[in-house]
């Protein structure tokens, strides 16, 4: 299994070139953040991402906010099984790293030593992705897009081939979706339970809506005699 695109003319080596030639094009100050954020902003970006969703589940009513939460809650769960799921797949395909086999790459900082396939940043970041996608239609378009650049960082930085990244993808977006109904189904009862608790509600019902509302005072009337005596005595 070692033999997966690790030498010779094909499109995963080529590609592995074409796009890791922009490191030695750029300057370094790129380089440093390219580096940065494939190796930890962009992860970050991903959590403050989920973070950000569950704060606006606290507004909403209490069977929307159940179910969001339930969906929120997996998407870092279902990457945490993902890594998991790659220790022995990386074990058993036992792919050396791209720089290990190949000549005039330009590898960003001192270049991991495991083996190389599945990415598991790759497949971290497509799982909060999916997972988020999930929860919410429109932040989780931008976690995948935040996600597909996760992947194009770790092939820059020479940590990587392409196909290292697409295969991370694949067991990201597979875990979520595949284990999300029975998930959902163990998930959605627990967070149902502790929207009705009067102590625990607060975790994801917002402590607004339990405010009580405040009742307008009454409007208090001028006699019509009172009116006739302040025109008198505005004249």
């Amino acid at each position: 299994m070692a033999g997966l695109t690790t030498g010779g003319p094909n499109l995963d080596v080529g590609l592995l070139y074409d796009i890791n030639a922009l490191a030695r094009r750029a300057p370094s100050a790129v380089d440093r953040i390219v580096g940065f954020l494939g190796d930890y902003g962009i992860l970050a970006l991903l959590v403050l991402l989920v973070l950000w969703c569950c704060h606006g589940a606290r507004r909403q009513d209490e069977a929307t906010a159940v179910d969001s939460f339930a969906a929120l809650t997996w998407a870092p769960l279902g990457a945490a099984l993902a890594l998991l799921v790659n220790v022995p797949l990386r074990e058993f395909v036992a792919r050396p790293r791209p720089f290990r086999r190949h000549e005039g790459l330009e590898v960003l900082g001192t270049g991991p030593t495991d083996f190389s396939f599945v990415s598991d940043h790759a497949a971290l970041a497509m799982a909060l992705g999916v997972g988020l996608f999930v929860a919410d239609r429109r932040f989780g378009l931008v976690a995948i897009g935040l996600a597909l650049l996760e992947g194009l960082c770790r092939v820059y930085t020479g940590a990587h081939y392409p196909t290292d990244v697409i295969g991370g993808f694949a067991l990201g977006t597979a875990v979520v979706l595949l284990l999300s109904p029975a998930a959902t189904a163990l998930l959605t009862p627990l967070f149902r339970a502790v929207a009705r608790s009067p102590r625990a509600r607060l975790l994801i019902r917002s402590r607004r809506l339990y405010l009580p509302r405040p009742v307008g005072l009454p409007q208090q009337h001028t006699p019509p005699g009172d009116l006739s005596r302040d025109k008198d005595l505005a004249a």
